[in-house]
């Protein structure tokens, strides 16, 4: 690396500490600061309604959850079709507390984060259970294990009085330094929480990525039989692989709870599982930026379906319902193609575009 960081060209290091530097120039660290501060501070003077906040609040946590079955699918090389259960868990783990300790609890209201906190451990404790079948099984075999814990996860809502039959349980209006979050300010509220949020779980996946137990979930991945040759536990890494998709699902789920004021069942369904996946793969498997960039995408197409349904539905019949097919046409369409012309996901587009502005005005 040049000697002055912020005129540096290419990527060259002398040390192993200086490759594994968050912020390879402090250019890199500039634009990044400057970046966080416009994803801060655009709702002060930029106001939305309360219909694009909702949008904009869906698109962080289905980040969140992403960043947990990245870390477990990209990273880890461990199949999981049963992530959106896991949302369910941490989202139900707040409906169990206020079946238990009322609607109108002050911990349901003022200890919301610690509750956030509690349901991304409840998550964590079923995704180490679920992973233990990793300890013997893989690819297709551990599809059907994860895969398994999504009908038992759905079963037992649905036929559970405690949680209803799977029937919408209320959650209440939360309570900041302010006085109650109001109905108008609800959604903005919960997008810098959210938000918040995002930032330390990425900080937190990119400095493990950095240590021996980050390079343990790679090494696996690639293979397992060498790593458990070099010293390495596979087994262990893939247990805590589970188990922290499982937290930050669960704490996806318990946002999605308090946002949506509610949890339905009709949130955490095999459906959503595969959108997650889906997700992962259009953004890019195993780069953290992939996390973010995927969930961007899909949820950007399915609003252009729905705006392309209802100007295509004045022309054509409404009893042919063309936004129930073009939903499932469009987003097969757009996996099958990323997985044939772009399997690296749109993480490769930006690294293409970055290392082009890194490296210019040289060619190669």
């Amino acid at each position: 690396m040049s000697a002055n960081r912020w005129l540096a060209t290419g990527n060259y290091y002398t040390s192993y500490e200086s490759e594994q530097r968050i912020f390879a120039t402090h250019l890199d660290r500039s634009i990044f600061i400057v970046f966080l501060i416009c994803l801060f501070s655009w709702p002060l003077f930029f106001q939305l309604s309360n219909k694009y906040m909702l949008v904009i609040d869906n698109i962080l946590i289905a980040i969140i959850a992403v960043l947990g079955l990245n870390l477990l699918t990209g990273f880890a090389g461990l199949i999981s079709i049963g992530h959106a259960a896991f949302v369910g868990v941490g989202a139900y783990t707040i409906a169990a507390f206020i079946n238990i300790i009322g609607f109108d609890h002050v911990l349901i209201t003022h200890g919301w984060l610690p509750l956030i906190i509690i349901a991304g451990f409840v998550g964590a404790l079923f995704g180490a259970f679920v992973g233990l079948p990793a300890l013997r099984l893989k690819h297709l075999y551990l599809l059907m294990a994860t895969l398994s814990f999504q009908v038992i996860f759905q079963w037992v809502i649905n036929f559970s009085s405690f949680f209803n039959q799977g029937q919408t349980i209320s959650v209440p209006r939360v309570y900041w330094f302010a006085g109650k979050v109001s109905r108008q300010h609800h959604y903005l509220f919960w997008y810098y929480v959210i938000l918040i949020i995002i930032v330390l779980f990425g900080f937190g996946i990119r400095n493990l990525l950095r240590t021996r137990h980050g390079r343990c979930l790679v090494a696996v991945r690639d293979n397992d039989r060498a790593a458990d040759a070099m010293g390495m536990h596979p087994g262990f890494t893939k247990v805590y692989a589970f188990a922290l998709a499982g937290f930050m699902a669960g704490v996806a789920g318990a946002l999605h709870a308090y946002l949506y004021r509610g949890v339905g069942f009709e949130s955490f369904t095999l459906h959503h599982s595969i959108v997650y996946l889906a997700m992962a793969i259009v953004g890019g498997m195993g780069t953290l930026n992939g996390s973010f960039w995927g969930p961007l995408a899909i949820q950007m197409l399915e609003l252009q379906v729905e705006k392309l349904a209802e100007e295509a539905g004045h022309y054509i019949p409404s009893s042919l319902n063309l936004a129930t097919a073009l939903r499932p046409l469009t987003f097969g369409l757009v996996i099958v193609l990323f997985l044939m012309f772009e399997p690296r996901g749109i993480a490769n587009w930006w690294r293409i575009i970055r290392s082009y502005v890194k490296l210019w005005p040289f060619r190669y």
